[in-house]
């Protein structure tokens, strides 16, 4: 009997880092759990067309951070800032009830080819768009390969192609250590809505093996993009040149 287990929750304490960093005593836990699923839902649906890779919320007794990692971070910002703006006034006003002062920063993903969420997302927008399943696995495959990953693997189920009888698909490339918990493993599951039920996507992404701490949602100021966050551009000056010495004539 085969024992599964999620593969990002398994390597959380070797090379992840949690994506809820907050604490909370007593009552105040309940409170606290139910604000976050309701930020992370609300994100969810109102961002489905940016192509979210993550979500990470950062709590403290006066503030709320909320790293978004999204392919597209031009489509959550806006027009000057007005849906970051947006966003921020409809989670302090209807979620956390003017309690906290949240912060939203955007993060944009350099490889989207090398993110499962991304992946899964595409293949199920495919998937609702009546695209044949096989020929949407093996697109997968090869964009997933070429962008540098060592390994991945794709699993569909349900009535694939609008077949009578629901079963599971999968296809392979490169190498896939699923129990090294060194390996770098990206896995995602999204789900897509047809008219013949639901078809659940798996996708698996092997990057390698990391020795190190990797958190995605690090907070580097060149990547994210803050609300009223303006920066002024660099200016390298060219040093004024010597003098050549006089010639004695």
């Amino acid at each position: 009997m085969g024992h599964k287990v999620h593969p990002k929750i398994h390597r959380i304490p070797t090379i992840y880092s949690w994506d809820s960093k907050w604490f909370a005593k007593g009552k105040s836990m309940p409170m606290f759990l139910e604000q976050e699923v309701g930020i992370r839902d609300f994100l969810t649906t109102k961002l489905k067309e940016s192509l979210i890779d993550g979500i990470s919320i950062e709590r403290t007794p006066k503030d709320l951070t909320i790293y978004i990692l999204s392919a597209k971070p031009g489509t959550i910002i806006g027009r000057g800032g007005q849906g970051l703006e947006d966003l921020r006034r409809h989670i302090e006003r209807k979620i956390v009830q003017q309690k906290l002062k949240v912060k939203i920063n955007i993060l944009e993903v350099r490889n989207p080819a090398l993110s499962a969420q991304i992946v899964a997302q595409n293949a199920a927008t495919d998937i609702e768009k009546r695209f044949p399943f096989r020929r949407v696995m093996k697109q997968i495959l090869e964009r997933v390969m070429s962008a540098g990953a060592q390994g991945v693997k794709v699993c569909m189920s349900g009535r694939l192609n609008g077949v009578e009888i629901a079963r599971t698909e999968k296809l392979s490339a490169g190498k896939m250590s699923l129990i090294t918990l060194r390996s770098d493993v990206d896995y995602a599951i999204a789900e897509a809505h047809t008219l013949y039920g639901k078809i659940g996507i798996k996708v698996w992404i092997y990057k390698g093996e990391a020795f190190g701490r990797r958190d995605k949602f690090a907070k580097k100021e060149e990547d994210s993009k803050t609300t009223g966050a303006v920066k002024e551009p660099v200016k390298h000056e060219r040093p004024a040149r010597k003098a050549a010495p006089a010639k004695a004539k």
